[in-house]
């Protein structure tokens, strides 16, 4: 289970050049204006074969009347609350502002490793001036350049030093199916009618579950254990925001899981807070079966109702669209043994291994039909292939020019290794090596 970074302070510092620079990724909206980033972004890294989870927050404003600044600051404190590690930046071309000076004071609050990290030292000069930074009473800072990633390097080995040591699993040689989704889905109603008795308080009100609890499950032929994920553990300071909390929750849970059992409330529908949690799942390579819960209450239903919703889920998902999707009722019991059924077919498909031989038996002949397409004049030419001694499902190929392979084919070898071997639920990675 890797450790949560969070990233934090006040607009325009450089918080998502850096965030999309450690993933690897464009992924947060970089702008030079003030306040682009609205909504937390999560993405997965690592350094010295650490990895972590990593949070960009928007931007630090406090006793802003803009609403949607209101909103971050809460954000940026639940941040700063639930992460192991906080990256606090600023910017050295403004000096020391009364925003940073606000973000300071909340942080020397704060009992876990507190990183000040000086952006935009692109030169000698700015290294000098970033001297002023001491004021914060923070203690030593690190120089860096997010742009163009300077002293980011020295910034990580430090981080990583302070980051928790790996905990080990209890029972770790049983599969671990988490429950996760937004707040008053109906995960905990979902574990307790699995294991018929009401092991889990069940309310109306959202965030009732306050901590990621197991429970171990041996019925029918199958034994692993159950996480039902905390939608909210109440801080006396802090102010809440359920929808934050249930995805920082869900990205420890997820993390500690092999498949993510992904508990949809079918009248709210598969919304952007589920996709978050959804892609959250994929990126860290989990097997997933997406549960749509409260079918019953559904209204008006129709003869395609439930293939259009399908239809709908399936479009949100593109392009990891191989996802086993059951319609469910807890409170009525439908189907949530065929729920559970899923889960360890899934779990089987995560866990397969295929011998070299077989694959390449099956996947040759299949290239040769269709080799990838000549690229600048040059032709790739596939020559071997194999899985990779990896806990989850992930494929070397080996070839002549691998820089020349496009993301379309890679897309068609991994849906022709998917209909061949049956990796249904399971994210599978597909790599080009030079032979």
């Amino acid at each position: 289970m890797s450790a949560i970074v969070a990233i934090v302070g006040r607009p325009n510092v450089g918080k998502s050049t850096f965030f999309n620079r450690l993933i690897q990724r464009r992924e947060a909206i970089v702008d030079a204006v003030s306040g682009v980033t609205r909504d937390r972004h999560y993405g997965k890294s690592d350094w010295n074969g650490r990895e972590f989870s990593l949070i960009d927050t928007g931007g630090y404003v406090k006793g802003s009347d803009d609403v949607f600044e209101a909103e971050i600051d809460k954000q940026v404190e639940l941040a700063i609350e639930e992460a192991d590690v906080i990256i606090f930046m600023v910017d050295v071309e403004t000096g020391i502002t009364g925003m940073d000076e606000d973000v300071a004071s909340l942080l020397r609050k704060v009992k876990k490793p507190v990183f000040l990290a000086v952006n935009k030292v692109d030169n000698a000069m700015r290294a000098a001036n970033a001297v002023e930074f001491y004021n914060l009473g923070l203690g030593d800072y690190y120089t860096i350049a997010s742009i163009n990633g300077s002293g980011t390097g020295e910034l990580l080995d430090a981080l990583i030093k302070e980051l928790p040591e790996k905990q080990e699993e209890v029972d770790s040689d049983l599969p671990r199916f988490a429950v996760v989704g937004r707040p008053n889905a109906g995960k905990s109603s979902f574990i307790n009618a699995l294991i018929g008795e009401d092991r889990y308080i069940v309310t109306d009100v959202a965030g009732t579950t306050r901590d990621a609890i197991d429970t171990k499950y041996d019925r029918f032929g199958f034994e692993f254990n159950l996480v039902d994920t905390a939608g909210i553990r109440r801080k006396s300071k802090v102010k809440e925001d359920l929808e934050f909390y249930s995805v920082m929750r869900s990205i420890r849970a997820i993390e500690h899981s092999d498949v993510c059992l992904l508990v949809v409330d079918a009248t709210r529908g598969f919304d952007g807070q589920v996709q978050n949690i959804f892609w959250l799942a994929e990126r860290n390579r989990k097997g997933i079966v997406i549960l749509v819960n409260k079918w019953d209450l559904v209204q008006n239903k129709e003869s395609n109702t439930l293939k259009d919703y399908e239809k709908h889920i399936r479009r949100e998902i593109e392009p990891f669209t191989d996802v086993p999707i059951v319609f469910i009722s807890v409170l009525n019991k439908q189907r949530i043994f065929k729920a559970i059924e899923t889960a360890v077919e899934v779990f089987k498909n995560r866990s397969k291994k295929i011998k070299t031989s077989v694959m390449n038996d099956t996947m040759l002949p299949i290239i040769e039909r269709n080799p990838p397409p000549a690229y600048k004049g040059k032709y790739v030419k596939i020559k071997y292939c194999m899985q990779l001694p990896t806990p989850q499902p992930q494929f070397a190929f080996f070839c002549n020019l691998p820089q020349y392979i496009r993301d379309p084919y890679k897309r068609y070898l991994e849906n022709q290794l998917r209909k061949e071997f049956n990796f249904h639920g399971v994210p599978i990675a597909v790599y080009f090596r030079k032979k």
